[in-house]
């Protein structure tokens, strides 16, 4: 055995500089005993997410009790995320689908061909297994989101939870609906506490846990699958692949598009935080925290 390793040998490769080695061997030969020492062509596996946070168990443990908390009073749970921006045009989408021509699409990915670039926010209902996404065309903003999570709530859950007194937001930690930007926690006051008088409660999923938030298996895996091989050619073709989501659990999902515009940059200043009504949990109230409306204060 030498130091030499063979990372990437074809077996015709590997059947020639083992026949110059002196051990003559055809290349089905030698796939057939890499094959019978359990080796075989593939690919990295994504698994590592760097060093756990100290707190990563508690938190996973405390977000089921709310879940279970919640989901034992019948009131709404919601899981929401901004899932891959994709772009509008004749642009190649991964995976595959039934067709009896393969669909021709452009060589390049360049923003300047589309017609713009989509920005789908998503939202699962945990108890109804129902999802709605709201296609913005903007910045991925805590405007973008709050507005997205209100405009479900206004046209969805007043309806499905009639009388709840509050619902409990799961989320990630980074990105538009973070635990750190000032601007999602001013948002949800004003646009989903204050508007509908509801008990905000927010609980994020560790940093690097993103993956275990229900909207991206619920919600993000049955729409790439419905959509894959599909090309996004216009807003009518994505909303109409959204809206025709469906799996064996009985998914159903609703999306509408959002032309608004959500600046980046806007700050929110101590004062404006200070005269929120926000709360931290005992447990972790760096990711745990109710926001509560105003109404209740007066």
């Amino acid at each position: 055995m030498s130091a030499t390793r063979y990372v990437r040998r074809s077996l015709r490769q590997l059947s020639e500089e083992l026949g110059r080695a002196g051990h003559p061997l055809c290349p089905s030969g030698v796939g057939e005993v890499l094959r019978a020492q359990d080796f075989a062509l593939r690919v990295n596996r994504k698994r590592f997410t760097g060093p756990a946070h100290p707190c990563r168990d508690e938190q996973f443990r405390y977000i089921l009790d709310m879940i279970e908390a919640f989901r034992a009073e019948g009131w709404p749970i919601l899981s929401v995320d901004t899932k891959k921006k994709e772009l509008i045009g004749a642009f190649k989408n991964a995976g595959s689908c039934w067709c009896q021509q393969a669909e021709e699409v452009n060589a390049h990915d360049f923003l300047t061909d589309a017609a713009c670039r989509a920005v789908p926010y998503g939202i699962y209902d945990v108890l109804a297994n129902c999802g709605h996404v709201v296609v913005g065309t903007s910045a991925d903003t805590p405007a973008f989101a709050v507005s997205a999570i209100a405009r479900y709530w206004g046209r969805r859950g007043v309806h499905r939870y009639p009388g709840a007194p509050g619902v409990l937001l799961l989320a990630d930690a980074g990105g538009s609906n973070g635990c750190r930007p000032r601007l999602w926690k001013r948002a949800l006051q004003v646009e989903l506490a204050d508007r509908y008088g509801l008990v905000v409660a927010v609980c994020h999923y560790p940093t690097g846990a993103s993956k275990w938030n229900p909207v991206e298996h619920r919600l993000f895996g049955p729409i790439s699958t419905n959509w894959a091989g599909v090309p996004l050619r216009s807003p009518e073709v994505l909303l109409g692949c959204l809206r025709g989501t469906r799996t064996r659990t009985g998914l159903r999902v609703s999306a509408e598009w959002d032309a608004e515009s959500y600046p980046r940059g806007i700050k929110v200043t101590d004062a404006e935080m200070q005269a929120l009504h926000l709360f931290p949990h005992e447990t972790c109230p760096q990711w745990n925290y109710t926001i509560e409306p105003s109404c209740l204060w007066n």
